[in-house]
């Protein structure tokens, strides 16, 4: 599921780009630092890291060899390696990040306990899956619709006890982060017309996506005219993602 790299940046990768800007102007950290960006991905923080903050160092860790060499290739004067949020080994650097990555870990609070561990100062940011995130929202909605068991697969109810404000404040507070804030990130997600709303929820990587490639062609048609009925006819999609950040220090 998250080997396709591509296919990520046409689903979501291209939305991450906006929000990680946001994001580190929220963290506000000086210039000089080293970086740790865990659950690196296709490298959309990584890139951002280097392009806005001006590091001394900057390292993507993953797990997904396929998302480490779209990476690679995007951002070449980074460091790039595989690993396990859980298991950071013996890694250090001035701040960890974590971009879209938690929701995904099996053991959330361990993974914030290792960023904890590896750094003195932590941050992340998550999809508001609930409601915030539109076009996942819209998806799921007109999902649950057709095929009552894709309630089962909604990252709205799967992932509530960690893309919250609140879950996130106590993941790093339970991590014995300090001076810990938690806020909001809207950004605008602006598609071409419903083809281009459409064609990534096609690609398999990402759990819409994933649940999309095991449906017959039927239903999958049926979600899409679903779709296609509530989105406007004609022009742009204008709609918004709303991720929620967090930060804290040891």
């Amino acid at each position: 599921m998250w080997d396709l790299g591509d296919a990520y940046e046409r689903y979501v990768g291209r939305w991450s780009q906006l929000v990680a800007v946001e994001f580190l102007r929220w963290l506000d950290v000086p210039p000089g630092r080293t970086w740790l960006d865990v659950g690196c991905g296709t490298g959309v923080l990584t890139e951002a890291v280097l392009a806005h903050t001006r590091p001394a160092a900057v390292t993507g860790v993953d797990p997904s060899e396929g998302f480490l060499d779209r990476a690679r290739a995007r951002v070449p004067d980074a460091g790039f390696a595989a690993g396990d949020a859980t298991d950071l080994g013996e890694r250090t650097a001035d701040v960890v990040v974590s971009g879209l990555v938690l929701t995904f870990v099996p053991d959330a609070a361990q993974a914030v306990e290792e960023f904890a561990r590896v750094a003195p100062f932590a941050g992340s940011y998550v999809w508001d899956y609930a409601s915030g995130m539109q076009m996942m929202r819209l998806f799921w909605d007109a999902a649950k619709d057709v095929d009552p068991a894709a309630a089962a697969h909604d990252e709205g109810l799967r992932f509530s006890a960690v893309s919250g404000a609140e879950p996130l404040r106590a993941l790093w507070t339970g991590a014995g982060l300090r001076d810990v804030e938690v806020t909001g990130i809207v950004v605008p997600t602006v598609f071409r017309d419903f083809d281009d709303f459409w064609a990534p929820f096609l690609g398999g990587t990402g759990a819409a996506p994933a649940y999309a490639a095991t449906l017959p062609p039927e239903q999958r048609d049926a979600i899409r005219d679903l779709l296609r009925s509530r989105l406007p006819a004609r022009g742009p999609i204008e709609l918004t993602a709303k991720a929620w950040a967090v930060r804290g220090s040891r």
